[in-house]
This record gives C-alpha cells, structure tokens and sequence, in this order.
C-alpha cells in the first residue's frame, strides 16, 4: 500500500489537503480557505482522488472524502464562495428587487468609509466643518498601511481634499484623520460610526475602524450597506456627486478611481468599492436609467472584474422589472431600512424621502382604502403616546394607505395605529405610527420589523 503523504510522485496541485491526509474528515477547512477551490475542477479533483490508494485501513475514510467531494462541489455549487451576497432596491419605493444572502454577516472592507464620510458630511451640515477646514495628521494616521496617499506626521489636509481621497484612491490615511479629527481617537470614531448605524436602521453593522482595514470585529450586511448608500444620496444630495469623481492630485501625484462602474456601466453615477482578503471584492453602486434609480450592493467576489460583471447583470435585470413585478415587491412589503419607510425625521435644512412621502408603486394597491371617521380624527398632531416612544412606519399621501401599512405592522408591534396629519414642503401627508410604548419595546419592535422587511423608525411621541 501506498501511503500519500509519502508518495514523492503524487501531484502536489491534487495532493489532498493535509486535514484530510490526517483523517480529520470533518474539517474542512483544508479545501474551503485554499487559493484555488473557488476554481476548482471538481471532475479531475474527483478522478485523481479515486486513483491515489488510501494508507492502512483507510478505504472507508477515502469513500467518504468522495462522497462529501460530490455532497458539496455537486450538489451545492453555489457554496462555493461562501463570501457571496447582493442585494438590489427601487430607490423611490424600497421594495427589493433582488436579494442573496442579504442578512449575513460581512466584512465591509473599504465600504466602511462610506460611513466615514457621512459622519464627515454630517459635520459639515452642522457648521463643525466646512469644506477649507484643515486637519492635522497624527503618527497614528501617517502610519496607515496602503492605500493611502503618503500623508506624513505634522501635515494637514483640507475636507475639500480629504472627501476625493476617500472615494477615489480609499485612503486608509485619511480615514484615520478624518476620524481623530471629528471623534479624537479612531477607537472613539468607531463607536460614532456604530451608534450612527444603529440610528440609520444598520442594527447588523459593527465598525471598529474608519477604513475597513482587517479587524474580526468590524461586520456589516448587504442589506446595512445597501441602507447607508440610500442614506448617503438621500441626505446629502448636494454631495454626492463626489462620489462619480474618476481621479484627483495630490501633492503633484494623480489617483485613478477603482470603481469602473462609473466609466463602464449605463447609468451609475457613484458610491465605493472595497477589498481585504477576509471580505473579497466589494461594491455599493447606484444608478439611474430614464426616471427611476436603483441602488445595489455586491459584496464577496472572487475578482474586481467578476463583482463588476455582476453588478452589472443585476443593474440590467432589474431596471428590466415589469411594473407589474415592481407592484408586486412593493405590495409584499419587501423593502429596507433606507427606503421612504425607513429614514428618520427630517433636519432643519432638508426633508428626508420618508417625509416627502412618495407613495409606492401605484400598482401595489389597486385602489386606496377609505379612511372612517374614527381614523381621522387621530389625524390631529397633537395626538401623542403616554408611554413616550413609538415606531414610525412612514409618510404617504393618502390616508388610507398610511393606515393600510400601519395595520400591517401591527402584526409585530403591540402599540396603537395612529395617522397623523402633517404638512411637508407645503403637501398634505400621512404619517403612520404605532405609539403607546416603552423605549425597550420600540426598539425590539423595529427590529422585529426590520427581520420582516419592513422598514421603520423609533421615535419620541
């Protein structure tokens, strides 16, 4: 008998992982985290196996290596990048026109500095910046690994600077500046960042840095990043062109963008991708096509050039949806925190899409029901909850729609259905909440929700 892991002439290129060599048959790790299994030619992977000769009384062990060969390569190929997820949305309704994976637990890689620079955008809205404020950089900063753009302790740069830098080049070096700068420290900033997700509906998101760099406790889903995409075009309009910038200078050198999207895909107009070997190549896109825009996120790829060719099909596939197909997601309720559902009250300046009110799809509601007397008259603004908090479901134009997906809620929420009747931007709106309860119920009940895809918001009554 020949033993295999003795046998000078086996390929090594097939040689079976050393786990299995061992008899651990159970860990499969050998074959899962190798370079090539993502390729893997699972016919000559099986015809070699079935030729080597097992060692002593190992027969048995080698009939069960195949039988799991077939149980996972064959019968469940698209297991095989177990990193893989995506998700697409209807920016006007929310509803979910694709989703893979889309609550599984992700490294968000660069993607992080999306939140980076809403907290920056943020800043600026709140007059703490503006776009000629300068920031220093420390020694913890100019010590960020690439990519960066070669800041050196004692520098500074401009907000003005710093936003290209993040988007273009995804500068691990500003990132750190940007986060001492508005958080003091980055451990700081990265608990700003989670406590800001956790306040945009990103109850699944975790952050411990500014950049995305490496870290086992820095997670995230699609289905989060997919929500501050939609955040990031909805609250900050007037800066999101930054994120279609293809190159910048800096200090005499020119940076390219990594997102091709921009240039190869109809449509896409912006948002980031990002990398590390932990997450595979990601990407969050949006893009618009006649009068409808849809946001996506493809998170996992095996390369730059696979993730783009996806996103693509999926971009393609989904501005093809029938309006008939586009009523039905709606009318399902299949929809993320981001959408008109989700997103939080308004700030001074600007009124956020839940607040505007767009109604979904006509279709999804074939014809609006009646509002009765004793549903109008809670649509009277001073109507407030004794228990001090509620969840808010939405802002629509008709009442009756309102009430329509308040009760719907209310299969998950134990609190009363109040519509209220508010004006925004001069409209006449709806607004759908169930109110009468505690902190610690609101907050449960949204999650609830949220795992339901429904998007919602906790509130103060």
């Amino acid at each position: 008998m020949i033993n295999v892991k003795n046998n000078k002439k086996a390929d090594i290129g097939w040689r079976l992982p050393p786990s299995l060599q061992k008899g651990s048959l159970f860990n499969w790790n050998g074959i899962v985290s190798c370079q090539s299994c993502m390729f893997l030619n699972v016919d000559r992977y099986l015809a070699r196996t079935k030729r080597m000769v097992i060692s002593e009384g190992g027969v048995m062990k080698g009939f069960l290596v195949l039988a799991m060969l077939y149980s996972l390569f064959l019968a469940n190929p698209v297991q095989a990048n177990p990193r893989s997820a995506s998700i697409v949305i209807d920016a006007d309704t929310g509803a979910v026109l694709h989703e893979s994976h889309a609550d599984a637990s992700r490294y968000p890689a660069s993607l992080t500095k999306m939140m980076t620079l809403y907290l920056l955008f943020e800043a600026i809205e709140q007059h703490k910046m503006t776009l000629d404020s300068r920031m220093p950089v420390s020694a913890h900063a100019a010590s960020m690994p690439s990519t960066n753009i070669g800041l050196r302790t004692g520098d500074s740069i401009s907000v003005r600077e710093a936003i290209p830098a993040l988007i273009v080049r995804s500068a691990n070096d500003v990132a750190a500046v940007v986060a001492e700068a508005l958080g003091t420290s980055e451990t700081n900033f990265g608990r700003m960042m989670t406590e800001k997700a956790r306040k945009l509906g990103m109850h699944s998101t975790t952050f411990r840095n500014a950049s995305g760099l490496p870290n086992n406790e820095q997670k995230t889903t699609a289905r989060d990043m997919v929500t501050l995409s939609m955040r990031l075009i909805k609250d900050f309009p007037k800066y999101y062109h930054f994120f279609s910038t293809q190159s910048f200078s800096h200090k005499g050198t020119v940076y390219k963008s990594h997102n091709r999207m921009v240039r190869n895909t109809p449509g896409v107009d912006g948002l980031k991708t990002g990398f590390i070997r932990a997450s595979g190549f990601n990407v969050a896109t949006s893009a618009k096509r006649g009068n409808r825009r849809v946001v996506a996120v493809v998170m996992g790829g095996n390369t730059a050039a696979a993730r783009d060719q996806q996103m693509a099909q999926l971009l393609d596939r989904s501005f093809n949806q029938s309006p008939v197909q586009l009523a039905s997601n709606a009318a399902n309720g299949r929809a993320v925190s981001s959408g008109k559902d989700a997103l939080p009250a308004p700030k001074s300046k600007s009124v956020s899409a839940m607040e505007r009110g767009t109604e979904s799809t006509p279709q999804a509601v074939s014809k609006p029901q009646e509002t009765s007397q004793s549903q109008l008259q809670m649509q009277k603004p001073s109507v407030q909850s004794n228990d001090g908090w509620s969840v808010q479901i939405g802002s629509y134009q008709e009442s009756g729609r309102a009430h329509a997906q308040a009760k719907a809620a209310s299969r998950w929420v134990p609190g009363e259905v109040v519509i209220t009747e508010v004006e925004i931007s001069n409209r006449k709106m709806y607004r759908a909440r169930l109110v009468g309860l505690q902190e610690h119920q609101a907050r449960s009940a949204c999650q609830n929700l949220t795992r339901q895809g429904m998007g919602c918001l906790v509130v103060r009554s």
